[in-house]
């Protein structure tokens, strides 16, 4: 998130200089409008679905076909008339080209040696002539087609459903293809629906669309619609298409082959008494990559690409464009960019932005996106071997303060409404119960369709947000729901109660993570957070958490509390005697006696000593070893030295015992 870009660098933490960072993003996002859907007396759980049979039948389009090409224009959701930021409405994405504006970028002066941008605001791709013109999905072709005025294609989405269909009916006949009932048969027509601008990445729009039908889906949309796409796994996948003649992409680029990636480098320069905006590094060889960052951008994407050609500012490792996924890379994934908040995290890991708006999640997180993205993690993932888990793939609003003092400036994003439980499902490693309920640890996992805490902030301060699916579960001091919030000292350090702010972290924790059970009662679980319990509501029939195996870290018996930090920092005595360490600086929470919190991997002590230079600068290491642990929303580190692992129980023992029983 850019609401205040932090990078930790030589002496000083920076701030943004540039309002291109803090861009007023929300001035540019239309109103969310709840508007009635054609047949507005049919069961709401019946319309979409009805709507697809329906509309395929009437232009002659496989069901299947037009339900898999919704579901990767929009998840089936239609976002209550709200047009994404491509000015895409509706379940079908059908884009409105009279709403779109060109990208406001900056072109590098003549004689730079980065490259020029093209019209979609990144390197121009080579996979597409320069002389075609791709065409999206035309809101306006769509209304001709059916006879409808275009502004109900904008908010009634049965005519959105039926405009999609006309769509690709005539996409078909203009290839000179039947209308034939195989769905295989309209893999050329699929691939043009969306508008993709280059092959490639056409190419895997289809065969992501082709994919599901084979597998099938169901899912409850943001509305309330339950849809289901029945699996069809006897339809064939199409033959990989080659890349276009004279097609390649930048030598720096590190993407799977079937994403579409450019180039758009960081500079790496010195100005005045400080240089910028990266590091250079010899990763892994001189540090392992253990981290993928997943944030937003909290700004459009053309004002990002300004960003990150400044000296000045931050840096991150990729971008991915919210229309269609569209990556862009900036820094080598070998060398340390500035993203995270955290000097250690930066060492360690690998940015990547998302283009949209933590608070106006259906107009900018597309299932595009989550493709592109879920496709160079789980590329980067296994060229450096990262477990795919919530330890290690987290949020910028996980990334751990490296003192006590900064933790009020750390980020928030992408916040509570980006869809984890999906996002792992793509990665191929999904998030599921791996012990009985009454395990002793918890995986946070709610339904993201069905839960929908309440959020404010939005649309201004404390105005409520349209309810919206959410990864996010809320924390109480007691088991009840009008019990105080828990409240979080390091973020607000003057006493001040958490809110239900969307940008407030301190009461809630996320899908995926994972915790120590202190306590249950009834539908209530309590876990260990921060140093104290924290309850959550967990009842049977719709569980926000399920039991999971693990390890636990807990103070080595005769220790009445161990410090937790930030960073694994190496012990003084391992600093060569021309680099200063850092001090160390323990974070504001007790982990005492008896508490317990869970643990996926040990790390090494490190630290860099920053400088400007033409080589990676030194790395020191320490003896000290660490466990990080998930300690609150956020991830920390405490000392291998200081605490005992403990291994999950599946089941809990007999009535009347609590997991807390000797810290009580």
């Amino acid at each position: 998130m850019r609401r205040t870009v932090t990078a930790l660098v030589p002496g000083a933490v920076r701030r943004c200089r540039r309002t291109a960072c803090l861009i007023a993003g929300a001035a540019l996002l239309p109103p969310l409008l709840i508007l009635p859907m054609s047949g507005a007396d049919e069961p709401a759980d019946r319309r979409l679905q009805d709507a697809f049979s329906d509309a395929a039948r009437e232009f002659q389009v496989p069901r299947s076909v037009l339900m898999s090409v919704s579901y990767m224009q929009s998840r089936w959701d239609s976002h209550t008339g709200a047009p994404s930021v491509a000015g895409g409405f509706g379940p079908m994405h059908l884009v409105d080209t009279d709403r779109v504006k060109g990208p406001a970028t900056r072109q590098p002066p003549d004689g730079d040696p980065r490259p020029r941008l093209g019209s979609a605001g990144a390197a121009a791709t080579t996979d597409v002539p320069s002389r075609r013109v791709v065409q999206p999905a035309d809101l306006h072709a769509a209304a001709r087609l059916i006879g409808t005025p275009a502004a109900r294609l904008r908010t009634d989405a049965v005519a959105n459903v039926r405009g999609g269909a006309a769509l690709l009916a005539a996409t078909q006949r203009r290839l000179g293809k039947p209308l034939s009932t195989d769905p295989a048969d309209w893999w050329e027509a699929v691939a043009r629906f969306p508008g993709t601008r280059d092959i490639t990445s056409a190419a895997a729009y289809a065969d992501d669309v082709f994919a599901l039908i084979r597998r099938g889906a169901h899912r409850t949309t943001a509305e309330g619609q339950h849809v289901s796409l029945p699996a069809s796994p006897r339809v064939q996948p199409h033959p990989r298409t080659a890349p276009a003649p004279g097609s390649r992409r930048p030598k720096e680029v590190e993407c799977p082959a079937e994403l579409a990636c450019d180039w758009l480098g960081a500079p790496y320069e010195a100005f005045d008494d400080s240089y910028g905006n990266h590091d250079l590094a010899d990763r892994p060889r001189d540090q392992p990559i253990e981290y993928i960052v997943i944030h937003d951008t909290e700004a459009e994407l053309p004002s990002m690409f300004q960003t990150v050609q400044d000296p000045t500012e931050s840096s991150w490792h990729y971008s991915i464009r919210s229309s269609d996924g569209h990556v862009t890379q900036h820094v080598r994934t070998k060398d340390e960019a500035w993203h995270s908040g955290s000097q250690f995290v930066n060492a360690r890991s690998i940015g990547i932005e998302h283009e949209g708006f933590l608070t106006h999640p259906g107009t900018w997180y597309t299932e595009r996106m989550y493709r592109s993205s879920a496709r160079l993690v789980r590329f980067l993932a296994k060229k450096y071997d990262i477990p795919l888990d919530r330890q290690h793939i987290f949020g910028h609003d996980n990334v751990p303060a490296p003192t006590a003092d900064t933790i009020p400036d750390m980020h928030d994003d992408p916040g509570p409404f980006w869809d984890w439980r999906h996002y792992f499902d793509l990665l191929g490693a999904p998030l599921r119960a791996t012990a009985g309920p009454d395990s002793d640890i918890v995986t946070i996992l709610p339904d993201f369709a069905r839960n929908k805490p309440s959020f404010t902030g939005c649309d201004g301060s404390g105005v409520p947000c349209p309810p919206h699916g959410s990864s996010a579960v809320r924390l109480y001091t007691e088991p009840d729901e009008r019990a105080p919030l828990i409240q979080d000292p390091g973020r607000k350090p003057d006493g001040e109660d958490s809110t239900e702010d969307v940008n407030d972290l301190g009461s809630r924790v996320s899908t995926g993570q994972t915790f120590a059970v202190a306590d249950r009662r009834g539908d209530w679980t309590a876990i260990w957070y921060q140093g104290r319990k924290a309850w959550f509501k967990n009842p049977a029939k719709h569980p926000t958490a399920v039991g999971a195996t693990g390890r636990m870290v807990t103070p080595k018996e005769g220790l009445d509390e161990v410090p937790v930090f930030g960073r694994a920092l190496p012990e003084e005595d391992a600093y060569p005697e021309d680099v200063d360490g850092p001090s160390e600086s323990p974070l504001p929470y007790p982990f005492r006696a008896g508490q317990r919190y869970v643990t996926q991997s040990g790390v090494g002590s490190s630290y860099t000593a920053k400088s400007f230079s033409d080589t990676p600068n030194p790395v020191v290491w320490g003896r000290e070893r660490y466990y990080e642990i998930q300690f609150g929303h956020r991830l920390a580190y405490v000392r291998a030295s200081d605490v005992d692992v403990v291994n999950a129980t599946a089941v809990a023992g007999p009535p009347g015992y609590r997991a807390d029983s000797a810290g009580r």
